[in-house]
Order: C-alpha cells, then sequence, then structure tokens
C-alpha cells in the first residue's frame, strides 16, 4: 500500500514536470517577427530575481562580457562589445527583448556579434555535443527579459 503511493506520487511529479516542459515553446516553434517574439517560451512571467542571476552567470548567457549594466556594479570586467543596458527597460518592450535574446541575428542581422540564445540557427562548426542545443533554457530566457524590464 506504501509502495503504491509512493508510486502515485512519483507518477504525478513526473506527470507535472512533463506538463511544465511541455508548456516550453521548443526553438524551432519560436519565430521573430517585426523584431518581436510576443508570446512567452514557457507560458508563464519569468523570474525578475533568477533573471538577474542568470544575466550575471559566466557560464550561462554570460551577458557581462558583452554588455555593461549599473545594476550590477558589484560585478566585475563589464563587457564594451555591446551596448550599455542601463534604461533597457525603457528602449525595447518585452517583445523586442525577448526576440533580441531568442535570435539578435533575426533583429539586428547578420552582422551582430551577439549569439542567438534560444535558436537552433547557430551557424557553421557547432561543436558536435552541442548540435540541436540552445545556449539558454526557455525559463532562463523568460527571466532575464523580466529582469531586463526592471531596468528603467
Amino acid at each position: 500500500m506504501f509502495a503504491a503511493r509512493i508510486s502515485l506520487a512519483a507518477a504525478a511529479f513526473v506527470a507535472g514536470i512533463s506538463a511544465a516542459a511541455a508548456m516550453d515553446m521548443a526553438p524551432d516553434d519560436v519565430t521573430v517577427v517585426d523584431g518581436v517574439v510576443s508570446k512567452s517560451l514557457t507560458g508563464a512571467p519569468g523570474d525578475v530575481a533568477d533573471g538577474r542571476k542568470f544575466f550575471a552567470d559566466r557560464k550561462l548567457g554570460n551577458c557581462l562580457a558583452c554588455h555593461a549594466n549599473s545594476d550590477m556594479s558589484e560585478q566585475l570586467f563589464h563587457g564594451e562589445v555591446g551596448p550599455p543596458l542601463d534604461g533597457v527597460g525603457e528602449r525595447w518592450s518585452e517583445e523586442e527583448l525577448r526576440a533580441i535574446i531568442v535570435n539578435s541575428k533575426a533583429v539586428f542581422g547578420e552582422q551582430t556579434v551577439m549569439p542567438g540564445f534560444y535558436t537552433l540557427d547557430v551557424g557553421k562548426n557547432v561543436r558536435k555535443d552541442l548540435v540541436g542545443k540552445t545556449i539558454l533554457t526557455a525559463e532562463q530566457v523568460e527571466s532575464i527579459v523580466a529582469y531586463l524590464v526592471t531596468l528603467k
């Protein structure tokens, strides 16, 4: 009886994870139209605190490698390749920021050095273990977007 309850609980837990993952839009299903991605990739808003962590994480988006951000003055080595992100939440809408993070080349053209963080269209000579993978998850993208919107 106890084992059956554990099995049912485990099945419900796995079903919950599967349902949550099923809500994420697959990278191939995300299209930048007129410079925006209008729908959340996860069907839910991102978490601002997580977005700030992901933004600063040098093993994820590594946003600070290219962008300065006064909100993260405690972090060292802000980049100067991309524009400073102070006030980015006033300059761009949530939908525009999502498009830029998902696939910046679809917004700014092929000349941009910013990678697409939620696209499989990443160019040539991709490391074999990374083929078919995105740099960020849908949840991470949504959280970074939620954070960037707060930079007014």
